[in-house]
């Protein structure tokens, strides 16, 4: 029995196995008209292996890269408002400098505008003495705290002449300017406290004064008090008796009890 039922039971496994395994029949369909290509299965691309060095490696070069370029963008930007110091190909906007020629018929005012005093006398007397022009008037400016000397010309004309006078007074500047044709010069020289030229160092250092002498004694006179010196003692002489005055008594002295000198 025991044989039976082990037939039947490998006869009923053979029949089951050969059902699933046997190909069934279907109706013929869209995906039975697929033409036959060879492939089986499918392709995929396999990637790449990646290291960290090599993302290491462009992530520097990217920065350098980029931080050359920003600097040369920034630089220019910098740049771009600064002056080079290269001044332009054409000059021809330039007002050109007069030429300096001296003029000894120009007409000219000397203006001391310093605390300085007699620096208008002293360059006025060195204009006329060198003929460098024809003075007109010398005297105090509006205000003696000028700081930048300077010759003005109110004429166009007179640009050379002016050029070639402050040439003459220690190269200062030249301006033209309306605002001294009261005093009907043709040139203005108006000295400030910067002025170093001509007439400075005689109002500095002036020439010691030669002393005055009576013409009827021959005794020399006392510029402040106006009287008489004895030339013997360098006393001053008393005008009531003629007699010389001790300085230290204020008293009147014979000059025969004097001791011989």
């Amino acid at each position: 029995m025991n044989d039976g039922m082990g037939a039947g039971l490998a006869q009923k496994i053979e029949g089951t196995s050969t059902t699933r395994g046997a190909r069934q029949d279907y109706p013929e369909d869209r995906f039975d008209r697929v033409p036959r290509s060879g492939r089986v299965g499918a392709h995929r691309i396999t990637p790449r292996p990646r290291y960290v060095w090599q993302y290491l490696i462009a992530g520097l070069l990217g920065f350098a890269l980029l931080t050359t370029v920003g600097i040369a963008i920034v630089s220019g930007i910098g740049n771009a408002g600064k002056f080079t110091g290269d001044r332009p190909a054409s000059t021809s906007s330039s007002t050109k400098a007069p030429e300096a020629i001296l003029d000894p018929a120009a007409t000219v005012a000397v203006l001391n505008g310093t605390p300085t005093p007699n620096l208008a006398a002293a360059v006025d007397q060195i204009i006329t003495e060198q003929q460098w022009g024809t003075i007109l008037f010398s005297g105090s400016a509006a205000a003696s705290d000028v700081q930048i000397s300077a010759v003005f010309y109110s004429d166009e004309a007179d640009a050379s002449a002016a050029a070639g006078l402050a040439a003459k007074l220690g190269g200062i500047s030249t301006y033209p300017a309306d605002s001294y044709q009261e005093y009907g010069a043709r040139l203005i020289v108006l000295l400030g406290a910067d002025y170093a030229g001509p007439g400075v160092a005689e109002v500095q250092s002036p020439a010691p004064e030669e002393p005055q002498v009576d013409p009827e004694t021959g005794y020399q006179i006392d510029p402040e008090s106006g009287r008489l010196i004895d030339p013997a003692t360098g006393w001053l002489i008393d005008p009531d008796s003629g007699w010389p005055v001790n300085p230290e008594t204020g008293e009147a002295v014979d000059p025969a009890t004097l001791p011989a000198q």
